[in-house]
């Protein structure tokens, strides 16, 4: 039962990390008609991560910034791991809601990296820092469900910190000084 769970997270990872990395290359590719040394690019794309961090902190105090619309699918018996990997893929689209913030700020780095292969990496990397987790608790769900339960209360740190982040390199970005830490 333990390797079906993890094969089917693996299946999902691999259908939502196959479209987010598309996706980078596909905005890799916009951002090669763009200048990313230009002044109006750095400071809209600082803006833009400044904005998304701001986002972040609000939600956190201003509930209706941050909701989710849950849908309850019927059970379907069958597909198996192929069933698995096109959920992956359509969930990209049920997510964006839910990662905008950070997709947001990844897909705007991509946008003004200076190749489609910069893009698609940005984004493949992001897909794996959202993927491992889903594989830590396909390979040990019933055992990982208790120490789940115990780190949400450290959400509010994560969320916090993240949106920290995000403004401090929105700032690095828009004042040009983001190459100090590439």
């Amino acid at each position: 039962k333990r390797h079906v769970l993890f094969l089917h997270s693996l299946s999902f990872v691999l259908g939502f990390a196959a479209v987010f990395t598309l996706m980078g290359a596909l905005v890799g590719l916009a951002g090669i008609s763009i200048n990313p040394n230009s002044l109006a690019v750095k400071t809209i794309a600082g803006g833009l991560l400044i904005f998304f961090g701001l986002f972040i902190l609000l939600s956190f105090k201003i509930p209706q910034l941050n909701f989710t619309k849950r849908l309850t699918p019927r059970a379907v018996t069958g597909g198996g791991y192929i069933r698995s990997f096109f959920t992956g893929a359509v969930f990209t689209i049920a997510w964006t809601p839910c990662v905008g913030p950070i997709l947001g700020s990844v897909l705007t780095i991509a946008s003004v990296s200076e190749t489609v292969w910069e893009g698609a990496y940005l984004l493949l990397i992001f897909s794996i820092g959202l993927g491992i987790p889903f594989l830590i608790i396909g390979i040990g769900f019933d055992e990982l469900l208790p120490v789940i339960k115990k780190f949400q209360k450290y959400s509010a740190i994560v969320h916090i910190t993240s949106g920290i982040l995000l403004i401090l390199v929105g700032i690095l970005i828009a004042t040009g000084n983001m190459r100090l830490f590439v």
